[in-house]
């Protein structure tokens, strides 16, 4: 079954009040409302996108498939790439509790890594 995850997309990017936030980026007090409940079962192309840009990534960040259990379907279909795993860590608790060092190296991990992708 494949439905809409607006939780994990809010936790993994630290937003700690998700109606505000949605708020703020101009959406309407009852879609944010749905969408901070999860309570969304058709999404208009144009209000996807929106969302997709406010929040800096892509629809599949927003679905989530679990796998039928009484069909069959094969481990190498692209739609396992939306199944996701039970929990996602809390990044801010997890960066808190790493020692300086260890923030340093991730720090130039990241900026490595975002300088690889940005444009010249």
């Amino acid at each position: 079954m494949l439905q809409y995850n607006f939780d994990r997309i809010f936790k993994a990017k630290g937003i700690e009040k998700p109606f505000s936030y949605l708020r703020q980026a101009g959406f309407s007090a009852n879609f944010a409302t749905k969408v901070k409940q999860n309570k969304i079962n058709r999404l208009s192309l144009d209000l996807l996108e929106r969302l997709c840009i406010a929040l800096i990534c892509t629809p599949n960040d927003f679905m989530e498939w679990t796998p039928d259990k009484n069909q069959y379907t094969d481990k190498n279909h692209p739609l396992y790439e939306l199944k996701r795993a039970d929990k996602l860590m809390d990044l801010t608790k997890t960066l808190n509790a790493l020692s300086l060092s260890k923030l340093e190296e991730l720090e130039k991990l990241i900026k490595d890594n975002t300088q690889e992708s940005s444009p010249v």
